[in-house]
């Protein structure tokens, strides 16, 4: 495979969902000197974080699923199959806290908790 990131198993994107979407672009461009893209998508406004010509992350306003959650960082691995995945985890002890979707252009993903709690966001990604 020749991108690493879209290895099964590899970290490959975080991505920040918070309630203040302006000020966390001028925080982590302070603090790491990325620089900001905007883009719409059909949903909403997306913001991709930069490092030279490198995407390091996105961040994101709270979705209404989010409910009351906190601003969080997360975090996405990439598998081969999110169905089969999404499904392992449960036989595991886990739980597909919200199931597999599209995100479009981009990939197939979902985001499970572990049996002790901790979440994470799993992601096929679409050939391109």
């Amino acid at each position: 495979m020749s991108d690493p990131m879209k290895q099964h198993g590899a970290f490959s994107w975080n991505e920040l969902m918070t309630t203040d979407v302006d000020a966390a672009k001028a925080f982590y461009a302070s603090l790491f000197g990325w620089k900001m893209e905007d883009v719409q998508t059909k949903d909403m406004g997306y913001t991709i974080a930069r490092s030279g010509d490198k995407e390091m992350a996105g961040i994101m306003g709270m979705p209404p699923e989010a409910g009351d959650m906190p601003p969080a960082w997360g975090a996405y691995v990439t598998v081969d199959d999110v169905e089969y995945s999404a499904a392992q985890a449960e036989k595991l002890g886990g739980k597909v806290l919200l199931s597999p979707r599209d995100i479009p252009d981009v990939g197939r993903f979902c985001v499970i908790c572990d049996p002790q709690g901790a979440t994470l966001s799993l992601i096929t990604y679409f050939d391109k």
